[in-house]
């Protein structure tokens, strides 16, 4: 016994000695702070040992220090485009998750697309880009891509149809079939889908937007005419091993986004489901009609990134979309689908979608990029049906090739499209015996462009494209743009170019696709163009307790052959036609982003325009129109408050519309222009260590809702027009400027693991 006492008394007395000398090792992960993605190959130093790592793919790391060293160390934790941090080790934690804040005063180290086709840094592109990260719009929820953008400035998802909720995407006041949107730089998002294939984009999948304003044909090519809207995808490598964000509003609409990736040999992939459901119908304006469509919304998309030993890119996405949606008078169900007796617009969406892009090997960087998009609409509007069908193929072939101080860029895109439908738009010529005759669309090209460093602080990117249409013939379209920057922190940016559309009426326009109003085309519709120059100013302005960024554009757009629906001439007809004259879109946008060191950010950005077209009277004077949902000035915010101790953060958002003016029929009772409103929101966010994330708040805080959004809705069917009826009023939907949905609350949570 006395032997084991002495054993055990020695073994107490030498062990603490013995632990000063041993080796500990000290792990973490590095996280984007707002979206909480891993931060992959962060820099972190420890000190004063002076010895560092990097994260790994999954944002961890690990060091390894004597434990006598340990109590008094620290960690210095870096990574381009974010603020740095220190962290001082406690000596008793060996582990920890560590978040990094974006710093948005260093602009000039986030990478961007858009502008030229390539990777750049956003103060180094001669074209402005506008980046917007997926923690901008979780300040303020919503399912769908489409609902997201209205916290854009100068960007305005507008809703053509009070029935059906049709929408689609202006951009500085132009109409949605002039705004082109993007995946993955892939022209995929068009035509038949610019009216409902932006709401199948699950927001969980979403990496960054980039928003480019004005034309962009010259590496677009046709829609391009008014901007682009290009939505980058999270890849494989980065995204969290699960993600999961479901949520739910008092008005009983369901949402549930979940991803998940893995990996196979040589190959990650990412997966991501949504799912959209509102059963609910409300009538708050006692109209017998859905104030908000029904919905039932399935998506699927999946993307994999495969490994190769060239160290070359090789990507392949596919996504998928069903949609069932209905709106119309609340007795209305699927037995009444076509009938003249319960009024109700239907519409069955199915779409598929394959993106890819492929490196070829060698020395050259030469890509091979491609897309596929199916889309099947089977609706009805009333009584009237519309059933359609559309392939959209896209190849591309671009080489990159850096010669000097002059970095070229040589493209051969090719796209063709098959469009079918029941409409007038696909019957043949031949006016005494019509027949079914679908629109094939060829449009091969070639674009080129040149991006000049002239001096450290003056670039020069100058581009042309031609492309040749199977109807319309040979099409150019040039461009020229300058970037001047006298220091790091001011840049000057004056563009000018060209852009042009090819017309898809009906898959474009849904007002000539309800059945409350016939379509004309009065003759042989031209494609359209424009002509734009934009002259762009950014500043970072650093100061004690914090910085400010500014942004500020003036644009002017001139368009040729702009078509227009007539609304005005029949109230039960929109006549359309190139106008014989010019539509101009013109005005000033800024946007500011202040932060403080306080946790207290402000985003706010207003823009003032002037959208109108000129055109000849009967009479043979020009006359000056204004452009329909146009608001003279809009702007958005977003007041963010965080207290970083208790993990919990509060977001105030909202957008300002002025005065529109609306589509009104002669000796309407309803006013031509749309008031002054602002829709607000409110969020509360906790935030837990563990992954968790849970938020609530509530949208529309002002209960705003638009006044007389149908046109008699108790006669949808127009059979009793000539009762009582003095002013021969017909039952018109296209009447809208703001959802027809009142203060609603909502709650979710988010759960991640990495």
């Amino acid at each position: 016994m006395r032997i084991k006492f002495t054993n055990l008394l020695l073994f107490t007395f030498i062990t603490p000695f013995c632990l000063l000398g041993q080796t500990v090792t000290i792990t973490g992960t590095v996280k984007d702070a707002e979206t909480r993605e891993p931060l992959r190959f962060a820099t972190v130093q420890l000190l004063p040992e002076k010895t560092g790592t990097t994260t790994n793919e999954q944002g961890n790391f690990s060091l390894n220090i004597s434990s006598e060293k340990l109590k008094g160390s620290f960690l210095i934790i870096s990574f381009i485009g974010y603020k740095t941090d220190s962290l001082v080790l406690s000596g008793k934690q060996l582990k920890y998750n560590i978040l990094l804040t974006p710093d948005l005063s260093a602009l000039k180290e986030v990478i961007v697309t858009s502008g030229t086709m390539k990777e750049v840094t956003k103060m180094n592109s001669p074209i402005p880009v506008e980046i917007y990260s997926p923690a901008l719009f979780m300040k303020n929820p919503t399912p769908s891509i489409f609902e997201s953008l209205s916290m854009v400035n100068g960007v305005q998802p507008q809703l053509n149809c009070n029935v059906c909720n049709t929408g689609d995407i202006h951009i500085n006041g132009m109409e949605g079939p002039y705004t082109m949107v993007l995946i993955d730089g892939m022209p995929i998002v068009s035509s038949l889908a610019t009216v409902y294939g932006l709401a199948g984009i699950p927001n969980s999948m979403v990496k960054r937007i980039e928003v480019v304003k004005g034309p962009a044909s010259t590496l677009y090519g046709s829609e391009a005419v008014g901007g682009l809207i290009n939505i980058i995808t999270k890849d494989p490598v980065s995204s969290p091993f699960l993600h999961v964000d479901v949520s739910a509003t008092s008005l009983q609409e369901y949402n549930g986004d979940i991803s998940t990736k893995w990996k196979v040999k040589n190959t990650q992939a990412l997966l991501g489901l949504n799912y959209f459901n509102f059963r609910n119908k409300i009538d708050i304006n006692d109209d017998n009609f859905t104030d908000v469509t029904q919905q039932n919304r399935f998506s699927v998309f999946n993307k994999w990134q495969f490994e190769r030993r060239n160290q070359k890119q090789a990507t392949l996405a596919l996504r998928y979309v069903y949609e069932d949606r209905w709106g119309g008078e609340l007795q209305w169900n699927k037995q009444y689908r076509g009938s003249d007796e319960i009024y109700g617009e239907s519409i069955y969406t199915n779409r598929f979608e394959t993106i890819g892009n492929y490196q070829l090997p060698g020395k050259e960087n030469i890509t091979l990029d491609g897309s596929y998009n199916y889309h099947l609409q089977d609706s009805y509007y009333g009584a009237i049906k519309y059933f359609a069908e559309q392939h959209v193929l896209f190849t591309q072939l671009r080489w990159d090739k850096k010669i000097g101080n002059h970095d070229l860029l040589i493209g051969l895109p090719f796209r063709y499209m098959y469009y079918d439908d029941n409409t007038v738009g696909t019957l043949s010529d031949d006016t005494a015996n019509p027949s079914n005759q679908p629109m094939e669309t060829f449009l091969p090209g070639l674009f080129v462009q040149n991006e000049y460093s002239v001096s450290k602080k003056m670039t020069l990117l100058t581009g042309i494209r031609y492309d040749h249409h199977n109807r319309h013939g040979n099409i150019l379209s040039p461009r020229v743009s300058a970037k001047y920057s006298p220091n790091s922190n001011n840049t000057f940016r004056l563009s000018t170019g060209n852009g042009f559309r090819v017309v898809n009426l009906f898959t474009e326009d849904h007002a000539a696709l309800t059945g409350a109003r016939k379509v004309f085309i009065k003759n042989e519709l031209k494609p359209e163009q424009s002509w734009n120059v934009n002259l762009n100013y950014a500043t970072n302005i650093p100061h004690a307790s914090g910085y400010v960024n500014l942004d500020a554009s003036v644009f002017y757009t001139y368009f040729t052959n702009k078509i227009i629906g007539d609304f005005i001439t029949a109230p039960d007809s929109i006549i359309y036609d190139n106008i014989a004259g010019h539509a101009i879109s013109k005005g000033i946008t800024l946007n500011t982003d202040i932060a403080f060191t306080n946790s207290l950010k402000i985003m706010a950005g207003v823009t003032v325009m002037d959208v109108y077209q000129k055109e000849n009277d009967e009479t043979g004077h020009m006359v000056k129109k204004p452009q329909m949902f146009a608001p003279v000035v809009s702007g958005t915010y977003a007041i963010s408050y965080a207290l970083d101790k208790y993990g919990i953060s509060f977001d105030l958002t909202g957008r300002l519309n002025g005065p529109m003016h609306l589509p009104v029929v002669p000796n309407d009772f309803r006013p031509e222009k749309s008031p002054w409103f602002t829709t607000m929101n409110f969020q509360i966010t906790k935030t837990f260590t563990n992954g968790l994330e849970i938020y609530t708040g509530a949208k529309n805080i002002l209960n705003f809702i638009p006044k007389h959004p149908l046109l008699r809705p108790f006669d949808p069917f127009d059979k009793n027009v000539t009762i009582n009826n003095p002013e021969g009023y017909t039952f018109d939907t296209s009447y809208n400027y703001a959802p027809v949905q009142g203060i609603k609350g909502f709650a979710g949570l988010r759960y991640t693991i990495q």
